[in-house]
């Protein structure tokens, strides 16, 4: 199997954001995708460049706004008086008012969810280079392989169409999906990362050439906590096509396998022309965010429970923190997949 993957992630590395109300370690450092990129090659993984797929894949997902916005932001930014190294946003749109501003700070607010995205001076190179990644595996496997792993970084499945959050500035998996349905009838995305893909959801929802499946914790306690519950069903053309399986926090491999397999029958049942796979390993016990309680050997069998869909399969990691034993989940789930 062809891993892909950019070094210029490393440019984007903030180091602290907002949690609980106090400032904390950023955790979605380069480490640990030089971890990820570690243990795949000691898989017998070939690991390798992307290709640069231009603007169009980006602008065929994400709103014309919230690029132009993130290609710029962080210049602008850094010319106001007192301004921070990273762009946080302080003031939010929330539910009330309309209006979009002209001012960064007004356009940072309505363009990043929450205070875990800071946005630096190579934060949009490596977005880019991100969905690059993701964009070039799930081209290998249009072009025959059958299967590919984007090692991606900044991670992508909390960003909507107009809007970035938790970590996430472009959604890469959703990006390659699209690259993908243009040319497949249908595909299918299954989200394991322990938080709800709440981005991808948001720009799938009314539309049925795309199945969303999510396996995450419980949102009503957890992040993105507004979206992921079980009654979120899809929309319009979308209707049917999106099934969230939210797990009690805590809960460990028996719980979070049987939910694999449960989303696995649905994607089975619609016959999809290639699956994507949001890859978070911070299910892990051990995990600094983690909600659940899955160990490395969980892993080892959520891969071979995926691995046996017989369906061309694009990995596209999404979290997954640094610990001790990162790098061993993701050998331990590549064991499991089992695809050359």
């Amino acid at each position: 199997m062809h891993a892909v993957f950019s070094e210029t992630h490393r440019r984007h590395s903030p180091s602290r954001f907002i949690r609980r109300g106090e400032w904390a370690d950023y955790p979605e450092v380069p480490e640990r995708a030089d971890n990820l990129v570690a243990a795949a090659e000691a898989a017998s993984l070939t690991v390798t460049a992307p290709d640069d797929f231009g603007a169009g894949p980006r602008e065929a997902v994400h709103d014309a706004r919230h690029l132009a916005f993130l290609a710029s932001a962080h210049e602008r930014w850094s010319a106001l008086d007192g301004a921070s190294e990273y762009l946080v946003p302080n003031t939010h749109p929330v539910r009330h008012g309309a209006a979009y501003p002209d001012n960064v700070v007004g356009q940072a607010g309505w363009h990043i969810a929450d205070l875990a995205c800071p946005v630096g001076p190579a934060s949009w190179p490596a977005a880019c280079a991100a969905a690059n990644v993701a964009l070039h595996a799930a081209s290998l496997v249009l072009d025959g392989a059958n299967a590919a792993y984007g090692i991606c970084r900044p991670p992508g499945h909390h960003a909507f169409g107009d809007l970035s959050g938790g970590f996430c500035l472009l959604n890469n998996v959703a990006i390659a999906a699209q690259h993908m349905v243009a040319k497949l009838s249908r595909v299918a995305i299954l989200d394991i990362d322990v938080h709800h893909g709440n981005g991808t959801q948001g720009i799938f929802y009314e539309r049925g050439d795309v199945l969303f499946v999510s396996v995450h914790a419980d949102p009503d306690g957890f992040y993105p906590f507004y979206a992921g519950y079980a009654d979120e069903r899809g929309n319009r053309a979308g209707e049917d096509a999106n099934l969230n399986l939210p797990l009690a926090l805590g809960s460990g491999d028996d719980i979070f396998l049987a939910a694999i397999n449960n989303g696995l029958a649905r994607i089975q049942s619609q016959d999809p022309g290639a699956l994507l796979l949001s890859l978070g390993f911070d299910a892990f016990v051990d995990d600094p965010l983690s909600g659940l309680k899955v160990s490395t050997d969980g892993f080892r069998a959520a891969g071979a429970a995926i691995g046996g869909l017989d369906t061309p399969t694009v990995l596209i990691q999404e979290g997954g923190y640094q610990c001790e034993a990162l790098g061993r989940n993701l050998t331990a789930f590549l064991e499991g997949f089992g695809r050359d």
